[in-house]
């Protein structure tokens, strides 16, 4: 490909661009672009969702199940106003405002009171609830009822119909379960008892997840959102670019960079894509990679930003309430995971760039890094303070939330003035313009919210369910068609966990596949004599979860990168997945060698060094199913990577099976045998260069 083949017009850049924000609103805004008055109502209840929220990290004391009710009310009111019943256009007379998006049709005004009211309702009859455990009367039943209707229509609306559809199958078979085959017969439960569980007490759609959701990670998506306006990002990428761009496939290593440091603070890969691809695609087309692969290392790098630490896509907050760990010690698990995937995309976009015989940017069309650093150096405070504040002080991830916020906050209210006394210009005028960026990052931050927020309540549903006695059917069962067999078992969560992350958000699908499988997963490893800790099974749900997003047909964040590339968006899906293929491995990785999530470990040295074999191995896997090293793979060098990896994946194992009895021996075999692999098609290169000269 040409360089002139590799550039997108400036109408193309608009036109995939404008397709791909389109995109991020749908999912996380709504579909909704109202005039008049009705243009204030969504930003107003956003504001004040926000405000709320911060409140409750700051000075205003609920108790826990008000809190949870404030949070879905917000949620449900937000989704039922910005998002219309049906996308496709209904032309029918009388029934056109089930699709209207010029306006908010006053039945969907009513609806989302209507909705606000049935999440308020265990706080408008707290006492008089807690007083009737056990022996609801008729209004309980009958809102109770109502609530999980609204909230699997909420979640219609926002999410697609993947995460309704799933809670009314539980709820069937909470009913039916008595009247299944043996194999999966569950005794069942009354309609008193479902409806009072899942709807009228924390155990439910009131549950950990949206607790979760509501004290800690609406923090931290308001703290992305407001980091976002404040011009962060575009710090990120011009940083990324200023020391990457000018190395082979600078642009494609830039956009990891960039993608990376974004997914430190973002909860959405789709969100990722828009934010860096916007910038990175293009670049990565000018030096000659094909629209498809330009696309596709953006889907990998940002679906894999909800990997890494502190937010991971929200979901650190919901383990470590599951696994009871705390918070940081989540972090200390996920932390090699995540980097050694960025290493090895780092190498696989070397990878590309070699096969294509590329070059980077030249200079001169890069930014100057010291003056981007010193321009946008105030970016870092903010986060470096969050993680000052979880590491050092140790503070509770939502008081180092709030207060790295407040810090954002007072940035982004002075930058622009500073910025305007530099320029001579007016300084009031700077204020003004931090005033409304604050106000845009408060009502952003919200409105992100909706789709977790939901997400969180109906998965509770799920969750409920479980706790009524399922969780032992769902462990015989996973053990009978695995028939007790680990590497099978680990193969059918994964294949679940794909499949429900193709129309589940990344938490949702987190959040019921831990509930049913992670359990279920240590429990029949221990049966089989291996010990399978508990934040490992959860992270192995969690990853494979986070690859349904570039997964085709429906990998959404391959269809916005995709129309900024102006690639067909399957392909670009397949090829997104064949390169994340290197975050599958890691799961095994971890199962099988848990010194990765560092458990029980806690000497720095050690950590480094095992941070160092996990990067060997997954560099070593996205060689092998690359086909490429530093040449064209031969297939005994194929053998040869796929030796190293499983070194590098259980070194304990293969010690044992070539009569070491220190496993870092087995690493340091592994480890030679990379380098001999290196060596050997470094000759080959040579050779091949020599004759051709």
């Amino acid at each position: 490909m040409t360089e002139e083949q590799g550039k997108l017009t400036i109408d193309e850049q608009d036109e995939g661009l404008a397709t791909a924000k389109r995109m991020v609103e749908e999912e996380e805004m709504g579909l909704r672009h109202v005039s008049g008055w009705q243009r204030f109502l969504v930003p107003v209840v956003a504001l004040s969702w926000s405000l709320f929220q911060l409140s409750l990290a700051s000075w205003l004391l609920l108790d826990s199940t008000y809190v949870r009710a404030i949070h879905l009310a917000f949620a449900m009111f937000l989704i039922f106003v910005s998002f219309p019943t049906l996308k496709r256009h209904v032309s029918i007379p009388g029934l056109r405002w089930l699709s209207a998006t010029d306006r908010i049709p006053v039945m969907d005004l009513l609806l989302a009171c209507f909705a606000a009211f049935l999440a308020l309702y265990i706080v408008i009859d707290f006492e008089g609830i807690a007083s009737r455990v056990g022996m609801l009367n008729t209004r309980d039943m009958i809102i109770g009822s109502l609530l999980i209707l609204f909230l699997w229509e909420a979640a219609r609306r926002v999410v697609g119909p993947a995460l309704s559809v799933i809670g009314i199958f539980f709820t069937l078979y909470a009913f039916f379960g008595p009247y299944m085959p043996d194999f999966l017969a569950f005794k069942g439960v009354s309609v008193n008892r479902f409806i009072g569980q899942i709807s009228l007490t924390t155990e439910g759609i009131f549950g950990v997840p949206i607790y979760v959701s509501a004290k800690i990670v609406f923090l931290y998506v308001l703290f992305g959102a407001l980091l976002e306006r404040a011009g962060a990002g575009r710090f990120f990428i011009d940083l990324a670019m200023s020391l990457l761009g000018r190395y082979k496939g600078g642009p494609a290593k830039a956009a990891v960079l960039s993608s990376g440091l974004t997914g430190l603070i973002s909860g959405s890969s789709i969100a990722n894509v828009v934010t860096t691809g916007t910038f990175t695609i293009p670049l990565m087309k000018k030096v000659g990679y094909p629209a498809k692969k330009a696309a596709a290392i953006e889907v990998a790098v940002s679906t894999n930003g909800q990997l890494m630490p502190p937010v991971m896509g929200a979901a650190a907050f919901i383990i470590a309430e599951y696994v009871n760990l705390p918070y940081l010690e989540v972090c200390k698990a996920a932390a090699i995971p995540a980097f050694a995937s960025y290493v090895a995309l780092f190498f696989l976009t070397h990878i590309e760039a070699s096969k294509l015989g590329m070059r980077g940017l030249p200079k001169a069309d890069l930014p100057a890094f010291f003056s981007t650093m010193i321009n946008g150096i105030h970016y870092l405070v903010p986060i470096l303070f969050l993680l000052y504040e979880l590491i050092v002080p140790r503070h509770s991830p939502e008081v180092a939330a709030f207060r790295a916020t407040m810090v954002l906050l007072l940035l982004m209210l002075f930058q622009h003035a500073i910025r305007a006394q530099k320029e001579g210009t007016s300084i009031v005028e700077g204020f003004k313009v931090g005033v409304v960026d604050i106000y845009s990052g408060l009502v952003a931050g919200a409105r992100n919210m909706v789709s977790v927020g939901v997400a969180t309540a109906a998965a509770g549903i799920v969750v409920g369910v479980v706790t009524m006695g399922l969780g032992g059917l769902v462990t015989d069962i996973i053990d009978t068609l695995s028939m007790g067999n680990l590497y099978m078992m680990l193969g059918i969560v994964a294949i679940c966990s794909l499949i429900l992350g193709m129309g589940l958000p990344t938490t949702a699908n987190y959040i019921v596949m831990a509930s049913l499988t992670a359990p279920a997963l240590v429990t029949l490893a221990d049966l089989n004599g291996f010990t399978v800790p508990l934040i490992a099974a959860h992270l192995y749900c969690f990853y494979f979860g986070i690859l349904a997003d570039d997964t085709p047909p429906v990998g959404l964040a391959a269809y916005a990168a995709a129309a900024i590339a102006k690639s067909d968006p399957i392909p670009t899906g397949v090829q997104g997945f064949l390169y994340d293929i290197r975050t599958a491995a890691l799961p095994f990785m971890f199962i099988f060698n848990t010194d990765i999530l560092l458990v029980g470990i806690s000497n720095f040295f050690e950590a480094v060094f095992i941070f160092v074999m996990t990067c060997i191995g997954t560099c070593a896997f996205a060689a092998a199913t690359q086909g490429w090293f530093i040449a064209k793979n031969r297939w005994y060098e194929f053998i040869g990577l796929g030796i190293v990896c499983g070194f590098m994946f259980r070194p304990y194992f293969f010690a044992g099976l070539v009569g070491i009895e220190e496993h870092h021996l087995a690493y340091l075999l592994g480890v030679a045998m990379f380098i001999g692999l290196y060596l050997l098609q470094k000759m080959r290169v040579k050779k091949s260069a020599l004759a051709a000269a």
